[in-house]
């Protein structure tokens, strides 16, 4: 699974919209609309800091290193 995926997986999840998340990381929510079209692996690590800590979990399990979200957090 990409990380976007994770990503998205984990936001729905948690009942979190992109435009939310966007608005309280400062990340573009374009980003989030371009994943859904086209998941990809290709995001930078201080996207991945942001997003992990406001869904807080582990960047490890974003990347889909583990299934554990609390591993190394």
């Amino acid at each position: 699974m990409e990380h976007s995926q994770i990503i998205l997986s984990e936001m729905q999840k948690k009942n979190i919209t992109a435009y939310k998340l966007a608005k309280e990381t400062g990340i573009s929510v374009s980003l989030f609309s371009k994943w859904r079209k086209n998941p990809t692996s290709e995001i930078a690590s201080a996207n991945l800091v942001l997003i992990a800590d406001y869904l807080n979990c582990s960047v490890d399990y974003l990347l889909g290193r583990t299934d554990n979200p609390e591993v190394n957090k």
